[in-house]
């Protein structure tokens, strides 16, 4: 089998006019241009209050609810205002997000907030994400030590804040800001372990062509989205 696998890889080196070492030398290449995709112009031509009414609408055709908020400020009432509406219990776990540290929890004594990663006994986690793609209503978040993964999809209900700045046009702009935040001074990109992007709560069609709705991660998606910028 290696002598095979030798001989067609040399017949396609040799009819894309390449070394052994051509092919290497073509990843590198693309890798490091960062070609971008083709983008569509829907959400490309809008403004940044068109962008975030587009998002909007888009996480609401996949069932996601999103609510709107002058500042950090408001974001415990509008927890307990959802946790109620949809009679759930008052706890909730947080990831250890710094984005999230200046939420004044203290403000609302009837929520028993827990930082930390996500148990099977969690019913509704809360956490940042790193953007939110307007084309298509979909989040964008990293794993890290300050955003563990499985709070994305263990709890039944996942509460997710996003600034309004953090909302974008496309995928590839996505791409473009994760680079830019993870290259280092030396220009080496380091990739998060993980990256998830979700549109809308967890569904699948199965079982009989029916829609089941939290069958591999929440039930309920919702997003508040914040107006203020950091400083503002």
């Amino acid at each position: 089998m290696t002598g095979s696998r030798e001989t067609i890889l040399g017949n396609l080196r040799r009819s894309l006019k390449r070394g052994e070492n051509g092919a290497a030398e073509a990843v590198r290449e693309r890798l490091a241009e960062h070609r971008r995709n083709t983008v569509p112009a829907r959400a490309e031509s809008l403004d940044h209050g068109g962008r975030i009414a587009l998002f909007i609408a888009m996480a609401g055709e996949v069932s996601a609810t999103v609510a709107r908020l002058a500042d950090l400020d408001a974001v415990p009432g509008a927890v307990a205002d959802y946790l109620a509406q949809h009679n759930l219990p008052s706890n909730l776990v947080a990831t250890p997000d710094p984005a999230l540290e200046a939420i004044p929890w203290e403000r609302w004594p009837t929520l028993s907030l827990r930082k930390g990663i996500a148990g099977a006994d969690d019913l509704t986690g809360i956490t940042g994400a790193f953007a939110g793609v307007a084309e298509t209503g979909t989040l964008m978040l990293l794993s890290g030590p300050d955003s563990p993964t499985r709070n994305n999809f263990l709890p039944d209900n996942h509460i997710v804040v996003l600034r309004g700045d953090q909302i974008i046009a496309s995928y590839e702009e996505g791409w473009t800001r994760l680079r830019a935040l993870k290259t280092l001074k030396e220009g080496h990109f380091t990739m998060p372990r993980t990256v998830n992007f979700i549109t809308g709560p967890s569904r699948t069609a199965d079982i009989e062509l029916k829609i089941e709705m939290g069958i591999h991660g929440p039930r309920r998606l919702h997003m508040l989205i914040v107006d203020e910028a950091p400083g503002d």
